[in-house]
């Protein structure tokens, strides 16, 4: 029988920790169970006023940090209880944290969620911390879940591009040809201002489909002003976050910009372009027609957005990972339940044509039961 795993993960958009229950060996992988544990408000409020600098920040780290770790572990526990899972099966949880901040130019990341706490409430071994190591070996610590990609969806024959549309956008390109190493990096913003914009002016966790976005109008001059920021063209490797991507940024761009004063909606429209564009762009600079192209994360249900993909991605064909065998929604928590197993058998976790680290590394700390 093959171990099992847990993997645990909590992005950019903060609406719910993911937790999955995930077997592999050399014989294959399969997820088992899937279990979503939504942020309670106050939570959520404390943790993205934490992720912007302000007074009191170490105080407000250290109650965070717990409290993410109990809500990580509820999330678990609740995974393994809900679905009769054997807890003697479980080798490991694979548990990212969450991310408060993303500094890869000062080689800095911080992930909170207390991993000693997460195993003390469920009895199980814990393993957390994988960005940093990356880090230390010259690596922007991002993205990881490339290298999870290439083990789980990568074909000799079959060139491939993955586009994990989180709060943030990453790209993994899986050339057919075995011989070219596979590499991947962020793109930019994904639904992280379509998020915010909507919640400001209509209350809502997110556009839903895209429905709102789709009521306005995409402003091509405030587009322009938002692709000049020296990020878009930047080379690989690259990765980003909030520390970018956030209202601060948006409003001074549209202060600058003089759109401040237009429709909301159009705005929305605009920011869907600027996700769909930042994204469609990348691929068409490093890559030929020919390839299939696989989404995975929230923004995939985000329909205007995957039909402005398409449209920009033409002739390339667009499809979700769930043809591939593994559902959209879950490929993030299984790649750090995957990443939990490499760290215990002590095989690297990285790829340093994506990060930029000067060689493989073994990702991640132990926290025993």
């Amino acid at each position: 029988m093959r171990p099992l795993y847990i993997g645990l993960m909590s992005g950019t958009s903060l609406d719910s920790v993911d937790a999955v229950a995930f077997e592999f060996d050399a014989s294959g992988c399969a997820m088992l169970a899937s279990h979503s544990e939504p942020f309670p408000l106050p939570l959520r409020q404390q943790t993205l006023a934490l992720m912007h600098p302000g007074a009191d920040e170490i105080e407000r780290l250290g109650r965070l940090d717990l409290e993410l770790a109990e809500l990580f572990a509820s999330a678990a526990n609740n995974l393994i209880d809900r679905n009769k899972l054997d807890r003697q099966r479980i080798r490991a949880i694979g548990s990212h944290g969450q991310t408060v901040r993303h500094r890869p130019e000062a080689r800095f990341t911080l992930q909170i969620g207390d991993p000693n706490l997460i195993a003390e409430r469920t009895g199980l071994c814990v393993v957390a911390d994988f960005r940093r190591r990356d880090m230390a070996a010259d690596g922007q610590g991002a993205p990881l879940v490339p290298a999870f990609h290439e083990a789980l969806f990568r074909t000799p024959g079959a060139s491939r591009i993955i586009v994990n549309i989180g709060g943030m956008a990453n790209i993994t390109l899986l050339p057919g040809d075995t011989e070219l190493p596979a590499t991947g990096y962020d793109t930019g913003p994904g639904n992280v201002l379509l998020d915010y914009w909507i919640h400001r002016h209509q209350a809502l966790g997110y556009d839903h489909g895209g429905a709102w976005a789709a009521t306005g109008t995409v402003l091509p001059e405030l587009l322009q002003h938002l692709l000049q920021l020296p990020f878009f063209s930047a080379p690989a490797p690259k990765s980003t976050g909030r520390e970018q991507f956030n209202p601060d940024w948006l409003q001074q761009r549209l202060l600058e910009s003089g759109f401040g004063q237009r429709a909301p909606q159009d705005i929305q429209a605009t920011l869907l372009e600027l996700t769909a564009v930042s994204i469609s762009n990348e691929i068409m600079q490093v890559t030929d027609a020919g390839c299939d192209i696989f989404l995975c994360g929230g923004g995939c249900h985000n329909s205007l957005l995957t039909k402005r993909l398409e449209t920009l991605l033409q002739p390339y064909t667009l499809s979700t990972t769930a043809t591939l065998g593994l559902d959209p929604d879950w490929v993030e928590a299984c790649a750090f339940a995957w990443l939990a197993g490499r760290r215990l058998d002590d095989l690297s976790g990285n790829m340093p044509a994506v990060t930029g680290a000067v060689n493989e590394r073994v990702l991640g700390a132990v926290y025993s039961p």
